[in-house]
C-alpha cells in the first residue's frame, strides 16, 4: 500500500524537487477561473474556454480519480549578468525557455511516475485540463502570489509543475511546506513589487492577470498584430517575460537550481538561447529558425511570431543598424512580419520614413 513517505521518496528518485497530494474533488480556484474566463482575460487562448467544466473536477477526466498528485522541479539555472539581459541590441528570452522544452523532458518521467502510483492515472505537464497552480497550493507546495504564480517559500517561483490524477487514495500528510490556509496572498503581505514592475500593467488587481496585456501572451500566444500602444512597453522581450518573478523577494532570496539530473536539460547551451542578437533574429528564415530552436519551447511562437517580436524589440532599440534588415522584411512572405517591420522603421526614423508594405498572401 502506498504511503506518503514512499510517494515522496519515489518522486525524488525520479528527479522531482517537490511533491504533494490532496484528495480529488472540486478544483480549488474553480470560481475564480470561471470569472477570469467570463471577463475575457484569456484573450485568444480559446483552449482554456473549451469545455471548462473538465478543469473544475479531475473526475471529469478520470472518473476513478481519488487523489491529485502535484510535482515540481526548478528551472533556475545560471546567474546571467543583467547587462546582457537588458542589452537593447539583444532579444530577451524568458528563463523557462533557455533549455530543452520542459514538456519533452518532464512528461515521460511523470507518466512513468503515474504508472508506478496506480493502475489508472492521467499525467499532465501544462497541457491538460488542470488548474495546476491552485492544486499545487492545495497540496501544500506554496501559495499563489499577487502575480498569479505559485510561490514556494524556500524555492521561489521558477518551478515547472506536473499533475497526476490517480485511482488510489493517499493520506494527507508529508507536504513540502505548511499549507497556506484560506488567506489570499498569505505570503505576499503588503508587497506589490510584481504589480508595480509589470511593464504593460497587466494586473487589473492583485491576483488577476489580464493576459491580453501580458508580454508572455503577446510574444507567444497572440497570433495577430501586437497592439501598437503596447509595443513600446515590451522593451527587448522576444519570447515570454520574467519581470513579475524577477522582482519577487522569494525569487531573489531563495530561488536556486535543482540538483536533479532532469534539470540539466533546462540549462542554455549558449548565450544565444538567453539573449540572441536582434540582427541575427531579423535574418532568420524558416530553416534557420527550426535549426536554432529545435527541441525548445520557442518553436511554439513559430518563425513568424519570433521575427515579429524581434521587429518590435528592434523598434524599441532604436538603432539604425537594424534598418537594412527591417527594410528587407518589408518583402517577407508573412504579412504580420511586414507590418511590424514597417512599424519598427517608422519608430527608428521617428516617422521620417514611411515604408510601403508589399501586399501578399501569407504562407501557412
Amino acid at each position: 500500500m502506498l504511503t506518503a513517505e514512499l510517494v515522496r521518496e519515489r518522486a525524488l528518485e525520479m528527479g522531482f524537487d517537490l511533491v504533494g497530494f490532496a484528495p480529488a474533488g472540486p478544483a480549488p480556484g474553480a470560481e475564480q477561473f470561471m470569472r477570469w474566463l467570463s471577463a475575457g482575460y484569456h484573450g485568444q487562448m480559446a483552449y482554456l474556454a473549451r469545455a471548462p467544466e473538465r478543469r473544475l473536477d479531475p473526475r471529469q477526466v478520470l472518473p476513478s480519480a481519488r487523489t491529485v498528485v502535484i510535482v515540481g522541479i526548478s528551472y533556475e539555472t545560471l546567474a546571467v549578468p543583467m547587462a546582457l539581459l537588458t542589452d537593447p541590441a539583444r532579444g530577451r528570452i524568458a528563463r523557462y525557455a533557455w533549455g530543452a522544452d520542459y514538456h519533452d523532458v518532464i512528461t515521460p518521467v511523470l507518466r512513468a511516475f503515474g504508472e508506478w502510483l496506480a493502475k489508472e492515472s492521467r499525467a499532465y505537464v501544462d497541457t491538460g485540463p488542470v488548474l495546476e497552480r491552485a492544486w499545487a497550493e492545495r497540496c501544500g507546495l506554496g501559495f499563489i502570489g499577487k502575480n498569479t504564480c505559485l510561490i514556494h517559500r524556500k524555492r521561489g517561483s521558477y518551478l515547472f509543475l506536473g499533475a497526476v490524477f490517480i485511482s488510489e487514495a493517499l493520506a494527507e500528510e508529508s507536504t513540502d511546506e505548511q499549507r497556506s490556509g484560506d488567506e489570499q496572498f498569505c505570503g505576499c503581505g503588503r508587497c506589490v513589487r510584481c504589480l508595480v514592475a509589470c511593464p504593460t500593467d497587466a494586473f487589473p488587481t492583485a491576483g488577476v492577470l489580464d493576459a491580453r496585456r501580458c508580454i508572455s501572451y503577446l510574444t507567444i500566444e497572440l497570433k495577430d498584430s501586437i497592439p501598437e500602444p503596447l509595443r513600446p512597453l515590451m522593451g527587448n522581450w522576444v519570447f515570454g517575460c520574467d519581470v513579475c518573478q524577477d522582482v519577487c523577494p522569494y525569487v531573489r532570496r531563495f530561488s536556486r537550481s535543482s540538483p536533479s539530473p532532469l534539470a540539466r536539460a533546462f540549462y542554455p547551451p549558449d548565450v544565444n538561447r538567453v539573449a540572441p542578437c536582434l540582427l541575427d533574429l531579423l535574418q532568420l528564415d524558416r530553416a534557420a529558425f527550426n535549426r536554432w530552436f529545435k527541441g525548445t519551447a520557442i518553436l511554439r511562437a513559430k518563425r513568424r511570431g519570433l521575427v515579429r517580436n524581434a521587429c518590435v524589440a528592434a523598434g524599441n532599440w532604436g538603432s539604425e543598424e537594424a534598418l537594412p534588415l527591417l527594410r528587407r522584411l518589408l518583402e517577407d512572405e508573412e504579412p504580420i512580419v511586414r507590418e511590424h517591420a514597417a512599424w519598427a522603421i517608422r519608430t527608428i526614423t521617428q516617422g521620417r520614413e514611411q515604408p510601403i508594405i508589399r501586399p501578399a498572401t501569407a504562407s501557412n
